[in-house]
């Protein structure tokens, strides 16, 4: 979980997951700002879409919640597949991840 990571440091963030809706959860002082959801294919967590309140936005929120939520993945053992460009974005910048990242195949675009 990552925590206070956030351009507020006095604010309790963590990513929270939420398996009975297919998503990660942003909390900032208890209180939902955003949100990525997923669907499973095997041992691969394929990220759809990504979603940070508007009127959050600029505190970096949203990279503190694709890395919270790839540790996570990485906690259980689990491979990610972005195809949310946000997700996108956040693999192609920070290098951290690359070794639980697989491509997106033909067949798996074809399936979702």
């Amino acid at each position: 979980m990552s925590e206070n990571e956030s351009d507020n440091p006095q604010a309790t963030v963590e990513v929270v997951p939420q398996p009975e809706q297919n998503r990660y959860a942003l909390l900032v002082d208890g209180e939902e700002v955003g949100f990525t959801e997923y669907t499973d294919r095997g041992v691969d967590r394929v990220f759809l879409h990504t979603e940070v309140d508007p009127a959050q936005e600029g505190h970096g929120y949203g990279s503190t919640l694709i890395k919270g939520t790839l540790e996570q993945v990485r906690d259980a053992g689990l491979r990610a597949v972005a195809i949310c460009p946000f997700v996108v974005r956040y693999v192609e910048k920070h290098h951290d991840f690359d070794d639980i990242i697989d491509p997106v195949s033909i067949e798996l675009r074809s399936s979702l």
